[in-house]
């Protein structure tokens, strides 16, 4: 597996070896002796959510708050997404910057996104299944939703790329506060 660090602290995209043959491919999408020797990194997943989203739909930005924010491991098992991450963590020197990056089931690669951020993606392909590993459970209490298109975070989202003039989203994520609001 290679790590490679993202300008936002602790981000981390990740690739894993792919062995490729004339049946297919196959892979470790998650080994912890791996991921402590090549990412440093220790997660103890609790949970692993699946979505199938049709092209143009954006979910998120997602988090959760302490005491159950969690830290996720995306990847997509089918088509492309566009995925973002914005840095929440107040005393971080990236808080408030955002990344972004093109997960797919061709690159397999992941993104680990550590407690403390929001998330959300936008699908580029007809159909896309994203499945992510989280290390905590899900707690509506403590759950919050920012607004995809902020113009503080001025997300530069590829609208264009994914063929939709506006994303379609679920009623919560229509309702996301304002990134100002939060401090």
């Amino acid at each position: 597996m290679q790590c490679n660090p993202t300008p936002l602290q602790g981000l981390l995209l990740l690739t894993p070896t792919v062995y490729t043959d004339a049946r297919g491919h196959f892979f470790e999408s998650f080994n912890a002796k791996t991921f402590k020797q090549v990412a440093g990194i220790q997660p103890e997943f609790v949970q692993t959510n699946e979505s199938l989203s049709k092209r143009g739909v954006l979910r998120g930005l997602h988090w959760q708050t302490a005491p159950k924010a969690q830290g996720k491991l995306v990847r997509v098992v089918h088509g492309a997404v566009f995925d973002v991450a914005v840095d929440l963590r107040e005393n971080s020197e990236t808080f408030g910057q955002w990344y972004g990056c093109e997960l797919s089931s061709t690159n397999h690669i992941q993104l680990w996104i550590p407690p403390g951020f929001a998330h959300g993606f936008l699908t580029l392909t007809d159909t896309a299944i994203t499945s992510y590993q989280v290390t905590e459970h899900h707690s509506p209490e403590h759950e919050h939703c920012m607004a995809w298109n902020d113009p503080v975070l001025n997300i530069d989202w590829p609208l264009k790329q994914a063929g939709v003039a506006k994303p379609t989203l679920s009623p919560k994520d229509e309702q996301g506060v304002a990134f100002t609001s939060l401090s």
